[in-house]
């Protein structure tokens, strides 16, 4: 199973140490594509801050990334798991895995990223900030400018289920496509309540973060390595989760569930 996974906005606190090596990440064939990439962001942020804030889209409370992006090339990197932070990754809870499911981790997840294309949780990078949805020049839009290198790496190492939690902005990196779409699952987390006496659902946007970490913690947790989607709605009623198929895969089209919640945390 993979599992694709947005990157958060706020990231660890930067930490001495040593830096990024490029040839050492995960999935080689997107190096050149880093390179690149990390290249033109270390130049932008080393020039005009106010510019590099307006194309980063940086409020005036995070003009300090700026300075942290132009020292990218010596800054101290850590494992991936580690530098994002946020919603999903404080549910996902990697540090509170035991030896063999955090080792499911390091297989089975992949974090999308504006600067990296996808790493590993295991991945050393340092502390960035660079969303999918900048224009960086000069590569111009970062989703398009991954499509392409990304179609070439990733189908390589998605041999089997994959579940794809990216918010869209990442997905638009990538989509699988063919036979490969057939066996992906889409999530979508709806909260049940009762208005005037009548049950309704409602799509739940903040809190859809939270249980797509749970999720992915719970199956880790429990060492379920599902094939197929039928065996991953399996698995989740099998922990607890209350899963409903909105609409069922075809060879070139992905699988939609729905997972149902009556309380949001």
């Amino acid at each position: 199973m993979l599992v694709l996974l947005p990157p958060s906005e706020g990231k660890a606190a930067p930490q001495a140490g040593a830096p990024v090596e490029l040839e050492r990440l995960s999935l080689p064939g997107l190096t050149g594509a880093r390179h690149k990439a990390l290249t033109a962001l270390v130049e932008l942020c080393a020039g005009d801050a106010e510019r590099a804030a307006e194309v980063l889209g940086l409020s005036k409370g995070l003009r300090g990334e700026v300075g942290k992006n132009a020292a990218l090339l010596t800054a101290g990197a850590r494992p991936a798991g580690e530098v994002y932070t946020g919603v999903l990754f404080d549910n996902l809870g990697l540090a509170k895995l035991d030896d063999a499911a955090y080792a499911r981790a390091e297989r089975s997840l992949l974090v999308f990223s504006g600067l990296w294309g996808a790493v590993r949780i295991g991945d050393r990078i340092p502390p960035y900030r660079c969303s999918m949805g900048v224009k960086l020049p000069p590569l111009g839009a970062l989703g398009p400018y991954w499509r392409g290198v990304l179609d070439g790496a990733l189908p390589e190492v998605a041999d089997g289920l994959v579940l794809d939690l990216r918010s869209s902005a990442y997905a638009a990196a990538w989509k699988p496509a063919g036979a490969l779409a057939g066996r992906t699952v889409t999530v979508r987390v709806l909260q049940e309540r009762e208005v005037d006496g009548v049950l309704k659902r409602s799509v739940v946007s903040h809190f859809n973060k939270a249980t797509k970490g749970r999720l992915v913690r719970d199956l880790l947790a429990a060492g379920l390595e599902p094939a197929a989607p039928g065996e991953l709605v399996d698995a989740l009623e099998q922990l607890g989760h209350r899963v409903e198929v909105s609409a069922r895969g075809t060879e070139r089209k992905p699988w939609q569930l729905d997972v149902v919640v009556t309380d949001v945390h």
